[in-house]
């Protein structure tokens, strides 16, 4: 028998019948946390910043619910495929959780795989809950801040920057200057870039920012970011876009939510 389609319009993504049966049709509507919204979001599990980052934005009626990729070892290519070859489970799980839009969080892993394959196998895992990765979250959030020149922040090693850049390049977007904080070569580096300290961003917008940047962007899930994003704009007078913030803004746009939030940049506040 052929499978309904259980997606609906407005950004939700399970239909509260089809969790209500027979016995809970009073109540099929009832969210005490995620009224409003239902963000599902996988994460690698060495990841300690995107988690907080959502939850410090999300608001009133939005709740967040996490699964987690196992990534062991230095960062290397092999790591970002091991983790494209485990998101299937990981999004079959958020399906049972009865989220809206799930974001698969992970910068690097969704530039050195691809993308559309990845939203393609959430989606379908999840039992057809909408799906972003963070690469189309953060070209969507140079697009509606109208930005085509980045300057680029991140805490990777080299083949990592050098992808990404390329990565750019290919839908329409220059890196004017970039730099990285070579973090990964070991498990140790790796899990470290969650303790980077937000206040030295302050110094690493500073390199890379140039004259004919239209927008400062900070690479990485797993950067702690958000807490200075609304500070460093009013440093340098311009955007500056995180791996988070753009990931959690698309989230929301996703399921349905227009909110303007305020403390996080004109991303979220604007756009």
């Amino acid at each position: 028998m052929k499978q309904r389609n259980t997606r609906l319009p407005g950004g939700l993504g399970v239909e509260p019948a089809r969790i209500a049966g027979t016995t809970m049709k009073a109540v099929q509507m009832y969210s005490p946390y995620g009224y409003r919204a239902k963000i599902g979001l996988i994460v690698p599990s060495t990841n300690t910043a995107n988690e907080p980052e959502f939850y410090r934005m999300a608001p009133a009626g939005v709740s967040i619910h996490t699964a987690r990729l196992l990534t062991l070892g230095k960062t290397t290519q092999k790591a970002f495929d091991e983790m494209h070859d485990k998101t299937a489970e990981a999004a079959a799980q958020l399906g049972t959780a009865e989220v809206d839009v799930i974001a698969w969080g992970c910068t690097s892993g969704s530039f050195l795989t691809s993308r559309h394959r990845l939203e393609e196998m959430v989606t379908k895992a999840s039992g057809g809950i909408p799906s972003l990765t963070t690469t189309t979250a953060i070209f969507e959030a140079f697009k509606a801040l109208g930005a085509k020149r980045i300057a680029m922040g991140t805490p990777y090693v080299r083949f990592q920057n050098e992808s990404e850049v390329k990565c750019f390049a290919e839908e329409g977007f220059r890196v004017v200057s970039e730099y990285g904080l070579n973090l990964g070569e070991t498990q140790e580096e790796r899990r470290g870039i969650g303790r980077v300290p937000p206040e030295s961003l302050f110094r690493l917008v500073r390199l890379v920012d140039r004259v004919d940047a239209d927008l400062v962007f900070l690479s990485c899930t797993n950067l702690p970011t958000v807490v200075t994003i609304e500070a460093l704009e009013a440093e340098i007078g311009k955007p500056v876009v995180s791996s988070n913030l753009a990931t959690f803004w698309l989230s929301l746009r996703m399921a349905g939510l227009k909110d303007r939030i305020e403390g996080f940049g004109r991303l979220l506040r604007e756009c």
